[in-house]
């Protein structure tokens, strides 16, 4: 590997000198998502390979090139299990390309977040120095936590050379129930029910019908059953896995809006179809044609941002416009690990 390091390092160097973008891409599962890639590749396959694995320690570090599903493989050996469900966009998914988009599946509203699950990293940055953050326990940060703060910058920082994550035991018990309820009422049980000690894992309410996944031990489980009532569902692993890799009908063709909201605010009055997870937190917009500047206002008027996540006009802007403090803060960042600008060019911003 130490001649790939090299490799890396001399391409880098040389675009920082020349002043000329490079765009990291692992699979290019992911190409999709944000502005378009741009500059010179450098590909993250050939850094593959797990680096350690401590079952009961509940870590795993890997290259950031290791194929999603070669983790994966090795996790569920030992009925374990990456938390925040990464959507798996193909074979193809690396796990550096987890980290930088930074995307969950159902489970990230009980779980918690990829960057909730980063322990450490390692960076090149512009100058192509390897840049150790972190380490392989949760009590290790001094200061700013760059390893985390490396989830969702879309490689806009550098390269990431390798990842440590925490991984939890898989559920002992899983089970789904139904309800038919219009958004409104959907959004109160959710509400009600997130306030009460019940193992709900998933949420998605979509054209009526509200689904939830519980997950626990048995006994939790099947208490949570009765409490809740509901029509029981078999069977139901591959309607969540549908929603975590987004290949249920919903999420086919067209422009695709994913908005981060309170998970208290009420229904949003916009055109299109939407399909709502995370207890009401996320929620997905199918439009034709949607008016970014509209779509927008109405959901900051309720505290939250709208992503433009697939299709559409991009010319508006694929992430919600920082406020002028933030965008600031992003600047000196993106200057201190990459002050040539080269590393995935405008994909975010």
């Amino acid at each position: 590997m130490h001649a790939i390091l090299t490799q890396y390092q001399e391409q880098i160097r040389a675009a920082t000198a020349a002043g000329t973008p490079l765009r990291l891409r692992g699979g290019g599962t992911k190409d999709w998502y944000g502005n378009m890639p741009t500059g010179e590749l450098l590909d993250t396959r050939a850094y593959s390979g797990v680096l350690a694995y401590e079952p009961t320690e509940l870590v795993i570090t890997a290259r950031c090139g290791t194929p999603l599903a070669e983790i994966e493989a090795l996790l569920a050996e030992r009925r374990q299990m990456l938390a925040f469900e990464p959507p798996r966009y193909g074979a193809a998914s690396t796990i550096g390309g987890v980290v930088a988009a930074a995307l969950s599946g159902p489970r990230r509203a009980s779980a918690g977040a990829v960057r909730d699950f980063v322990l450490g990293a390692a960076l090149m940055d512009g100058h192509g120095e390897l840049l150790c953050f972190g380490g392989q326990v949760m009590k290790n940060v001094a200061g700013y936590d760059v390893s985390r703060l490396l989830a969702g910058s879309l490689g806009t920082l550098g390269l990431i050379m390798d990842v440590s994550l925490k991984v939890l035991p898989q559920p002992v018990c899983e089970a789904s129930v139904r309800f038919e309820l219009s958004e409104i009422d959907a959004l109160r049980r959710l509400n009600e029910w997130g306030g009460q000690p019940l193992p709900i894992s998933a949420s998605c309410w979509h054209d009526g019908i509200l689904s939830l996944r519980l997950s626990g031990a048995e006994a939790a489980v099947a208490a949570a059953r009765r409490k809740l009532g509901g029509q029981p569902v078999d069977h139901d692993a591959a309607f969540w896995a549908s929603l975590r890799d987004q290949r249920h009908a919903f999420f086919d063709g067209g422009e695709l809006w994913r908005l981060s909201v309170p998970p208290t605010a009420s229904a949003l009055v916009l055109k299109g179809e939407q399909l709502i997870e995370w207890g009401g937190a996320q929620r997905w917009l199918h439009v034709a044609g949607g008016d970014a500047a509209s779509i927008r206002r109405t959901v900051a008027a309720v505290g939250g941002h709208a992503t433009l996540f697939r299709g559409g006009d991009r010319k508006a802007g694929v992430f919600q416009p920082l406020a002028p403090a933030v965008a600031a803060i992003h600047q000196r960042l993106k200057a201190s690990f990459d002050p040539a600008g080269i590393f995935n060019r405008g994909r975010m911003y």
